[in-house]
């Protein structure tokens, strides 16, 4: 006799993460915490920053401010980042900051591998923050985070504010950026390919 369906869904939310079982059962739409190792690249850190863009750029010395515009783009070791403006601003203990902001209809991207995976991390939304100090990036406004493995999708995260804090190996998302209300997130989480038997 086939399961019934409630069981069905009993079993299969038994195999998902504590936070997606409860969001799957209650069609949670507001904040979203995907727990995932999507450490980034380790060595990208100790590489030098490459930026390049169509227009002229700026460097003030005293500020310690860095501002480009024109197809911009931010290489770092395997994590680039483009954007139509950015502005990268040096931290104490010489850490950097980075804001890049996309243009109509074509927004900020970020891309970057994972650390001793052949994975990748992409983004795409309105404004991309990032904070290499605190190992943070957050992706306002139409924001989409993927996980490629092999080249294909395997993870894809959407909403209007979108915060990866690297160290804590922790995604979080909300449905509106701050000061707008409304708005749905969502996850589409695949499980990792089996493993070859021996």
């Amino acid at each position: 006799m086939a399961p019934s369906a409630p069981s069905t869904r009993r079993a299969a939310l038994s195999r998902c993460p504590t936070i997606v079982r409860a969001l799957m059962a209650a069609g949670a739409t507001g904040l979203l915490c995907v727990c995932a190792p999507v450490l980034a690249e380790r060595a990208d850190r100790f590489r030098p920053i490459v930026i390049e863009a169509d227009k002229p750029g700026s460097l003030d010395l005293q500020r310690q401010v860095v501002t480009f515009a024109g197809n911009v783009q931010i290489v770092q070791g395997t994590m680039t980042i483009r954007a139509e403006r950015v502005e990268v601003r040096e931290l104490p203990g010489g850490h950097r900051a980075a804001v890049a902001i996309g243009a109509p209809g074509r927004p900020a991207s970020y891309r970057q591998k994972r650390d001793g995976l052949d994975e990748f991390v992409e983004a795409a939304a309105d404004r991309i923050d990032y904070d290499s100090g605190a190992g943070t990036l957050v992706f306002t406004g139409n924001a989409a985070v993927r996980r490629l493995r092999g080249g294909a999708v395997a993870d894809e995260i959407t909403g209007g504010l979108i915060r990866w804090d690297d160290r804590a190996e922790l995604f979080s998302v909300e449905g509106s950026p701050p000061g707008e209300a409304g708005g749905r997130v969502r996850a589409t989480l695949t499980p990792p390919p089996p493993a070859a038997a021996d």
